[in-house]
C-alpha cells in the first residue's frame, strides 16, 4: 500500500517534535521551538503526591498533551483524541486511520518500544510518536528522538500503547481533523508569553512555577545524611527527570529561548532576543546543577544537600526575575 508523503525531522523533545511535524504536514511551516513556545508549554512542577518508581514527579513543562491542546486556538486547528478499552479496538482504529491517509500521533511507553537501545528503555508512559504508514506486520514510525524513521512490530507497538502505571496511555491516539492555519503572530505570540509568565509566577498552587522550584529546594535541604543511599536516589531522580525524561529542565529552557528568538524576528522586537539570551544562561545553570548533583550521586564529590538546595533556590530567584522582566516587556 502507498503511504502519505511525510517529512521526518529529528527533534529535541517528543511532543513538540510530533506537533510541529503534524503542523508542517498540514501545510503550515512551524519549527519545534515555535510549537513549544506558542503553546505555553514551559513550566515547573514538584508533585510529591504523584510517584514515578516511588519518587515524586518533577516536571519542567506542562502536562502531556498541553502542546497539542495549546496550539488548537492560535492555529484554528481541530485535533481529535481517542482512547480505547481494548488493544484490539485500538489497533483496528489505528489501521483504519492510516488506510484513510491520516498521520496518527500515539502516546506510548518507552520501555516497550524495541527500536530504543536497551539501556535507554525505562517505564515512562508519555512518549509521543507519529505513525505514517504500515508494512506487513509493522508500522512506519516517525519518532522525533531518532535521526531516521523506524519500523516497529505491531505487537510491540500495541504493548507500548497499552502499558499500565502512571500516565498510562490507554491506547491514546490523535490526528488532525482540519488543517492548521497561519496564526496572527502579533496577537498569538504575546498571548503565549503572557500565559507562560502567569504559569511560572502566578499559579495559586505552591508546587507550580518558581514556588515549586523553592519547594523542591526545601525537600532537598531536608535529605538525611544518615541515609545516604536514599538521599542519593532522590538526587539522582531529580537529575533523571531534568536531563533524561523528555528534554528536561535545561533543554526546555533552550527550546523556549529559541522560540523567543523567532518571536523577536516575527514581531520586530529585539528585546525578546535579549530575553532569549538570559534564558539560555538560566538553562546553562540548570545543566551545571545537574552535573554537580550527578557527581555527588557517583561519589565524585561528597553528598551535600544544602549546597544543592542553595543552587535550586538561586535558580528559583533567577527564573522569577526573568519572567517578571519578560512580563514587563509585553
Amino acid at each position: 500500500m502507498s503511504t502519505p508523503a511525510f517529512e521526518h525531522r529529528q527533534a529535541s523533545h517528543c511532543e513538540s517534535g510530533v506537533v510541529s511535524a503534524l503542523v508542517r504536514h498540514s501545510g503550515v511551516q512551524m519549527s519545534e521551538p515555535m510549537a513549544f513556545g506558542l503553546s505555553s508549554a514551559l513550566s515547573f512542577a514538584y508533585l510529591p503526591f504523584v510517584k514515578l518508581n516511588g519518587l515524586p514527579l518533577i516536571a519542567y513543562r506542562m502536562p502531556p498533551k498541553s502542546i497539542l491542546r495549546g496550539l488548537r486556538k492560535p492555529l484554528g486547528w481541530k485535533i481529535r483524541f481517542e482512547t480505547f478499552r481494548s488493544p484490539k479496538a485500538g489497533r483496528e482504529r489505528l489501521d483504519r486511520l492510516l488506510d484513510a491517509g491520516h498521520v496518527v500521533g500515539l502516546q506510548t511507553s518507552v520501555f516497550w518500544l524495541p527500536y530504543f537501545p536497551q539501556d535507554l528503555r525505562f517505564h515512562f508512559n508519555a512518549h509521543n510518536l507519529l505513525v505514517f504508514g504500515r508494512e506487513q506486520d509493522g508500522y512506519r514510525i516517525s519518532d522525533p528522538v531518532f535521526e531516521e524513521p523506524v519500523v516497529c512490530e505491531a505487537d510491540a507497538l500495541e504493548r507500548a500503547r497499552f502499558a499500565r502505571g502512571v500516565l498510562a496511555p490507554k491506547g491514546l491516539l490523535y490526528y488532525a481533523e482540519t488543517p492548521a492555519q497561519l496564526p496572527d503572530w502579533n496577537a498569538a505570540l504575546p498571548a503565549a508569553m503572557r500565559r507562560t509568565c502567569r504559569i511560572m509566577l502566578k499559579t495559586p498552587l505552591p508546587l507550580i512555577g518558581v514556588r515549586g522550584i523553592h519547594r523542591l529546594a526545601r525537600a532537598v535541604r531536608r535529605l538525611s545524611m544518615e541515609d545516604a543511599r536514599a538521599s542519593k536516589l532522590f538526587v539522582g531522580h531529580i537529575v533523571r527527570m531534568q536531563e533524561e525524561i523528555g528534554t528536561g529542565g535545561a533543554g526546555f529552557r533552550f527550546i523556549e529561548a529559541a522560540f523567543l528568538q523567532e518571536a523577536a524576528e516575527l514581531l520586530g522586537r529585539p528585546v525578546f532576543a535579549e530575553h532569549a539570551q538570559q534564558l539560555i544562561e538560566i538553562g546553562d545553570a540548570w545543566r551545571e546543577f545537574a552535573l554537580t548533583a550527578a557527581r555527588m550521586c557517583r561519589d565524585r564529590e561528597p553528598l551535600n544537600p544544602a549546597r544543592l538546595a542553595d543552587a535550586l533556590d538561586a535558580m528559583g530567584h533567577r527564573e522569577k526575575a526573568f519572567f517578571q522582566a519578560l512580563e514587563r516587556s509585553l
